[in-house]
């Protein structure tokens, strides 16, 4: 009977062999895989090839054991679980995260927390160490969501200024105040002279940034009776268009805080027989994809959710290495389109 000998199982890669492949040391190696700090772009690359070519996998099992580090990011979207698929904002950021963090070889893991229980659950979660912090999107005045990460210690950096923790807790945000003072400043030069707002939800920065901003534009002309509330959603812009429409019927131009709530109000406005930008201009703020696909395309503030999504994750990462939180505030800019 012929003796069969197993075949030797491939040597797992080391860093020692990426370090080879690359012409680098293997403390470079280690500097990319944990975020690319002090690295040189070409040093970089140089290691990302030799990753590719090599076929190295990091165990991050092992590492966590030594470290006490999970490796992984959580994203927590404080919302009901629809509007991760009904707002694009919420879809790109989730997209630039995750593409942010696959660079640096770390996993994202995506949390819905809408209610009071799910994020109750969500926050004990995060604290039990199965996450080494949390990208936290859409926080609210009063969310308990935030002051529960704080006062764990859970390394944190908010999409948007978190009222009431913006001096303790990191962020990114877009500039709020400047971008509608910008879009009311356009609608105003386009000769309109009756400008309403529809605002996000006054429990939010963005909302109550925006209708800051408007009002400042308009300074000594800013009339209550021209402003509705919204809640960043399409059939709320929608809400919100009908009761502007009774109250000011004479309206010439709208800023909607909101692309989604935007196409709300368009369609409002098509079914009172009111053209788009002839008898009204609007406005929205954030070009996440929609915008240009509405009829006709809509004028908006840009928002650069790429880099607001890089800075998230490099503010996060810096947090968990022990740095102090920090804040960035990006311009938003105009997208002049068809509904001005």
């Amino acid at each position: 009977m012929s003796e069969t000998h197993p075949t030797p199982a491939r040597r797992r890669p080391t860093i020692k062999d990426v370090a080879a492949a690359a012409g680098v040391s293997r403390g470079t190696v280690s500097r990319v895989l944990n975020g690319g700090h002090w690295v040189s772009p070409e040093a970089r690359v140089a290691v990302e090839a030799a990753i590719e070519s090599t076929g190295y996998s990091a165990n991050h099992h092992a590492r966590s054991l030594v470290t006490g580090r999970s490796n992984s990011i959580a994203f927590l979207l404080t919302e009901p679980q629809h509007l991760l698929f009904e707002d694009p904002n919420f879809s790109i950021l989730l997209r630039g995260t995750a593409h942010e963090l696959a660079r640096r070889r770390m996993p994202l893991l995506l949390m819905v927390a809408g209610t009071r229980d799910e994020q109750r659950n969500v926050v004990d979660y995060v604290a039990s160490g199965h996450v080494d912090g949390v990208l936290l999107i859409s926080s609210h005045v009063g969310s308990t969501v935030v002051k529960s990460l704080h006062e764990q210690g859970i390394p944190t950096i908010a999409c948007g200024i978190p009222i009431g923790f913006e001096h303790t807790v990191g962020y990114v945000a877009a500039d709020d105040f400047e971008g509608a003072r910008t879009m009311v400043r356009h609608l105003r030069e386009r000769g309109r002279s009756r400008v309403a707002t529809i605002t996000g939800p006054m429990d939010t920065p963005g909302g109550r940034l925006r209708l800051d901003g408007y009002r400042a534009e308009l300074g000594d002309a800013y009339d209550e009776t021209l402003v509705a509330h919204g809640d960043y959603t399409r059939d709320g812009g929608a809400a919100a268009m009908a009761e502007l429409l009774e109250r000011r019927p004479d309206l010439d131009a709208v800023f909607v805080a909101s692309d989604l709530m935007a196409a709300g109000a368009l369609v409002t406005l098509r079914g009172a027989g009111r053209s788009v930008p002839g008898d009204v201009a609007v406005g929205g703020f954030d070009d996440a994809g929609l915008a240009a696909a509405l009829e006709p395309p809509l004028t908006t503030m840009h928002q650069p959710f790429d880099r607001i999504s890089a800075e998230m994750v490099r503010l996060l990462l810096g947090v968990i290495d022990g740095d102090a939180p920090a804040a960035v505030t990006v311009p938003a800019s105009l997208v002049v389109r068809e509904s001005t």
